[in-house]
């Protein structure tokens, strides 16, 4: 400014008084190092912390296809800030951006979010432009913004918790030296952005969390070193969600003498997991409620109906059924998983929802009555489908020959696949049995998996599910349905290596239906009894219940029940030693099989008939009944059972010292019990072929026969149809 105050060209008519101001201007401040702190105990994310790199590093790619903005994208509390202001450290202390390091938080979820138009004032003011000539219109602004930068050397912008597009784009520089990375709980696509989605931490890296950051608050603090176990449980029930992690350290660290495994009680017990993950600065609920708020009513709606969803992923078929629409609800996912509250799940149509954000839709249903009342009708429709299609897949996994006409599974391979994937949302809708609401419905579908279950021999499942519809059937007086459910345990037990809690409960099954009149279940009891007894050495016991389910099923005509029964008869008449009566047995087994035109029941019978030629020293006769079976077993991709006729041919084989053709024979026994899921078994067969490799040497004492794969024949009792209450069709 001129010291000089010119008045030439005035017309003056009175006194004048010339006044000058002068000002001492100097340069606006700037932040240019504006980075908050590093999150304490930050670890796990070293994958995505390299594809930031790759994305930041100037020297990576050539300039036609530099990525200008990179966008972190996932669940609240997942730890999406954490992982860009560790990657923005990492890049500056490379280097990368020596014209500083600018950080903006939109505050995209609040109630108020920060304009485009306040972040560009903010990022002006932080790069040194004084306020008073910062441009009044939004245009103008982002216009000087990228003026600024122009003339700047490279500057890397972190734009932190966006909302949308509309944020963001005129925080984007003009040329391709200056970076922007971005975080947000929407997947950001339209921005033409490098994508880095975020999912929950593994389990090591939640544990590696949790002691880091309790060691930070106090070095000395070894608790989590002390309670891996805890610890570990620790980390599960705060679904590995960085946020829900560091409430827990920071309730550990106000609290020296709580013990990890305390805290983990505390939350595994309490009726709302999400109030305890509160450490009065940080909320679990406060998080996922920011992003709940902002979707419209309809798919808040969805997101408290599929947290219902039983099982850890729901299809979109299943989807539509928890909302009561005959189309899924397409439109809804999508937005859900724009906003991370979903995800997609293993396969294409199918999707899962975090363990905590499952707890917050189900509180917000709790808590609102006409959502409540939503969630009921909600499970009746999903037990119904459930019903619906289990009935018609077990109809389709029935061994008989005859295929029975179906609407939903053309196959027993399409029925297979459906109950494969559905399976752990089958077991689960199963546990809303213990609501009298709901009993009766999921009793009816428990009837329903056992078969199932037991092809793919998941046993401990079958006692999950029988247990709950025992006892949901006797509290609503449905006696029938008990007894079918005490018979199915009792399988399961049995097969699961507990023979005597399974003669217990066979016992129940027995006395129930003598009390009913049901002659045909209580063939079916005895059958199944006497199998339990013959596994723990009670052949007296066992022939004797043998005999009188025999008699009860020609009583009732019940061929298929008959041929089991010889099938069992003749396994208990082998092991005492009675040959001829036990082939006597198997062969009536066959016979009726055949009658029926039931070939899986024929392969049993085959197989057992195989067993007994082969003591009797018949072994040409005995390979042709094992051969037979086998056919069938792998007709019927039973991998289980097939690999049980395997090891009995190379039994066979062994006795009769083809030590090559027996080996081969176990080797592919091991084979058929690993598709099966029997490591077991199949580490037995492998050991039996290895033992086979060493050339034979003759010795005084007879080396010891591997035991005969028997095969039992016992099948779970179908369910009586829903509109028939009462009756029992075995």
């Amino acid at each position: 400014m001129s010291d000089v105050v010119d008045f030439r060209g005035g017309d003056f008519r009175g006194p004048v008084i010339g006044k000058a101001e002068y000002k001492q201007q100097a340069p606006a401040p700037t932040a240019l190092d504006a980075l908050p702190p590093a999150a304490a105990g930050f670890t796990g994310r070293d994958e995505e912390l390299g594809r930031l790199r790759a994305a930041l590093d100037p020297s990576a790619v050539g300039a036609e296809q530099a990525v200008v903005v990179t966008a972190v994208s996932g669940l609240g509390g997942i730890g999406k800030t954490a992982l860009a202001v560790q990657a923005a450290y990492a890049a500056r202390e490379a280097g990368w951006f020596p014209g500083g390091v600018l950080f903006v938080d939109l505050h995209g979820y609040d109630d108020v979010p920060v304009t485009a138009d306040q972040a560009l004032q903010s990022l002006l003011r932080a790069l040194g432009v004084d306020p008073e000539h910062i441009p009044a219109t939004a245009d103008e602004r982002a216009g000087l913004y990228r003026s600024v930068l122009a003339e700047r050397e490279a500057v890397l912008i972190v734009a932190d918790n966006a909302s949308s597009p509309e944020q963001v784009r005129p925080l984007l520089p003009g040329g391709v030296r200056h970076r922007v990375l971005v975080t947000s709980r929407d997947r950001l696509a339209q921005l033409g952005a490098r994508l880095v989605p975020l999912d929950q931490l593994s389990p090591e890296a939640a544990y590696e969390l949790l002691d880091r950051a309790l060691r930070i608050a106090d070095p000395d603090d070894d608790r989590v070193a002390e309670e891996a176990e805890a610890a570990a449980r620790l980390a599960k029930l705060c679904g590995y969600l960085p946020l829900a992690l560091q409430i827990a350290v920071a309730l550990l660290a106000e609290d020296p003498g709580k013990s990890v495994a305390e805290l983990a009680d505390e939350l595994s017990g309490s009726y709302d997991r999400l109030a305890a993950l509160d450490d009065g600065d940080r909320s679990v609920r406060a998080a996922f409620d920011l992003s709940y708020r902002r979707l419209p009513a309809d798919h808040a709606s969805l997101l408290s109906l599929l947290a219902l969803a039983p099982g850890p992923e729901v299809s979109e078929e299943l989807a539509a059924v928890l909302v009561g629409s005959d189309e899924p609800p397409s439109t809804g996912l999508k937005t859900l998983a724009r906003a991370h509250l979903v995800e997609r799940g293993s396969v294409r149509g199918r999707w899962r929802m975090h363990d905590l954000v499952r707890a917050f839709g189900v509180g917000v249903l709790t808590g609102d009555a006409d959502l409540r009342r939503k969630g009921d009708d909600a499970r009746e429709r999903v037990l119904a489908y459930y019903y619906r299609h289990a009935d018609a897949a077990d109809d389709r996994l029935h061994w008989l020959s005859r295929e029975r006409e179906s609407a939903l599974f053309a196959t027993r391979a399409h029925a297979l696949a459906w109950m494969d994937r559905e399976r752990a949302g089958l077991v689960s809708a199963v546990q809303w049995g213990q609501d009298k609401r709901y009993a009766y419905q999921a009793v009816l579908l428990a009837l329903c998996l056992c078969r199932y279950l037991e092809w793919r021999r998941l046993f401990g499942d079958v006692i999950v599910v029988s247990r709950i519809a025992q006892e949901a059937a006797h509290s609503i007086g449905d006696r029938a349905c008990e007894a079918m459910a005490w018979n199915n345990l009792g399988l399961a037990l049995r097969l699961s290596g507990r023979p005597e809690e399974a003669i217990a409960v066979h016992i129940r099954d027995r006395d129930l239906c003598q009390e009913l009149g049901d002659r045909e279940g209580e063939a079916t009891a005895w059958n199944n009894l006497g199998s339990a007894l013959h596994e723990v050495g009670r052949l007296t016991e066992a022939m004797d219940a043998f005999t009188r389910s025999r008699r009860l099923c020609r009583k009732v005509g019940d061929l298929d029940g008959e041929a089991k029964v010889w099938n069992n008869l003749g396994s208990a008449l082998q092991e005492a030693g009675r040959l001829r009566e036990a082939m006597n047995a198997f062969v009536r087994s066959r016979e009726l099989r055949r009658t029926l035109g039931d070939r899986y029941g024929e392969a049993t019978a085959w197989n057992n008939l195989g067993i007994t030629l082969s003591t009797m020293g018949r072994p040409g006769e005995a390979l042709e009944a094992c051969g037979r079976a086998l056919r069938i077993w792998v007709e019927f991709e039973n991998w289980y059972r097939a690999g049980g006729t395997l090891s009995n041919l190379g039994r066979v084989h062994k006795e009769a010292h083809r030590r090559a053709e027996a080996r081969a024979h176990y080797l592919q026994a091991a084979d058929a019990f690993t598709r099966a899921n029997a490591p077991k078994e199949a580490a037995e067969a492998r050991s039996r072929a290895a033992a086979l490799t060493a050339p034979e040497k003759p010795t005084g004492t007879p080396a010891p026969a591997s035991p005969p794969a028997r095969t039992t024949d016992s099948a779970p009792p179908a369910p009586h149809p829903p509109d028939a209450p009462g009756t029992a069709a075995r």
